[in-house]
């Protein structure tokens, strides 16, 4: 709103200072110091509120130090995240943007599903929530709307590089890439990083490649789905969650902020994705948010995000990775979200084949999710999400330094 208030004050009056808010990178800031100033000020506000109406955690008794002494304290905290995130958008952020509008969407959705997981549990004393089938059947909704939108929308392009050609009088002559449609992404690691999802149907003939939607969609469905499941087995200790999407969503930022910029996209030799820059105003609000809901959620916890929080933060972070071309750097750039999914998957898959064989079941951790075994191993949960924060951070890294390294 602010964006398109001092534009037209720009246009009609010169007013001084009116053009700042056409610079990215202003706005950025001005985004990411209103959201962690609505998380910090209104997040006490929220929090109170919640103690007041007595929505406080059910905890079920896994047997975990200090686990009963977090019984009763508030939960639905991911409300401080999105409307910390979403006001300063609002305000600040190109809302004509196709790319602001998906995450604004995607965060909404994702949000009234984990709300009413939430709800369920705590007023209707269900500790199981919302059934799986139902949150299953919302982020894929969620992903087929992202996946046809970056598909089919005319605004959802990227720019071919620009050649050089030499003229009949022998002069260097630079041709400048047109915007084009395409499904191409980057893959990680590798000199020749194009993976065109086109290529994946068009060996069946003439004219498929045309019916590439038919990969692009599911794979968008599969990342929003696997995303948004990984992050809220993530949400189990104080700090773990926040601090850990913190860290991806700020390497996120870089990316698209690389792929929107004409000149540092050429330089690094990845996509130029027009319009995605915009995104950066999005991530700096989320960041703020992120960071300032942190404020209240380290060890030891004043609030919880809930599935209301978790769920759109995995879902927002998949849409990010995907719009920027970098899905397929999530289980890298998301390790810790994918360390946690896998070491549920393990234990519940071995268990059931050692049972199956032997009678008995066994299981590889002392207990799933990852942090949960940690905690079994009597590590401080502070020392935990610590160490876990330090992974993140050089796996942040390690995804950065895939921009060069081939």
């Amino acid at each position: 709103m602010l964006y398109y208030l001092f534009e037209y004050l720009e246009q009609q009056y010169q007013l001084p200072g009116a053009s700042l808010f056409q610079f990215l990178t202003f706005r950025a800031a001005v985004a990411v110091i209103l959201s962690l100033l609505i998380a910090m000020v209104y997040g006490k506000r929220i929090i109170l509120f919640l103690q007041k109406q007595q929505i406080g955690e059910t905890i079920r008794d896994l047997g975990l130090e200090g686990q009963q002494q977090k019984a009763g304290t508030p939960t639905m905290g991911g409300i401080i995240i999105i409307m910390s995130t979403l006001i300063p958008v609002l305000l600040v952020g190109d809302l004509k943007n196709i790319y602001v509008v998906l995450l604004i969407v995607t965060m909404l959705w994702m949000g009234i599903i984990g709300f009413i997981d939430d709800y369920i549990k705590i007023f209707k004393k269900d500790k199981k929530g919302l059934k799986g089938r139902f949150k299953v059947m919302g982020q894929i909704v969620l992903g087929l709307i992202v996946g046809a939108v970056l598909y089919f929308h005319p605004m959802v392009t990227m720019k071919e590089k620009d050649t050089m050609t030499i003229t009949q009088d022998f002069k260097v002559e630079k041709v400048y890439g047109q915007e084009i449609k395409s499904v191409r992404t980057n893959i990680p690691f590798f000199k020749n990083n194009e993976l065109d999802y086109a290529d994946l149907i068009s060996w069946i003939g003439d004219g498929t490649a045309d019916y590439a939607w038919l990969i692009f969609i599911p794979i968008v469905i599969l990342i929003v789905t696997a995303v948004s499941n990984g992050a809220n087995l993530t949400d189990g200790i104080d700090g773990l969650a926040g601090g850990s999407s913190a860290i991806i969503v700020l390497t996120l930022g870089i990316f698209a902020w690389v792929s929107g910029n004409i000149q540092f996209s050429d330089y690094l030799d990845i996509f130029y994705i027009p319009r995605v820059g915009e995104l950066v105003v999005f991530i700096a609000a989320f960041v703020g948010g992120l960071v300032g809901f942190l404020w209240y959620n380290t060890y030891p916890a004043q609030v919880f995000m809930g599935d209301t929080g978790s769920l759109t933060i995995g879902g927002v972070i998949a849409v990010i990775a995907i719009i920027v071309r970098k899905e397929l750097l999530i289980p890298l750039l998301c390790g810790i979200f994918f360390a946690e999914s896998i070491s549920v998957m393990l234990q519940v898959g071995y268990f059931k084949h050692t049972k199956k064989r032997y009678g008995e079941g066994r299981r590889i951790f002392l207990m799933a999710p990852l942090h949960h075994h940690y905690q079994k191993k009597m590590y401080h949960e502070s020392k935990i999400v610590t160490r876990f924060w330090i992974v993140g951070i050089l796996l942040a890294i390690l995804s950065i330094v895939t921009l060069k390294i081939r």
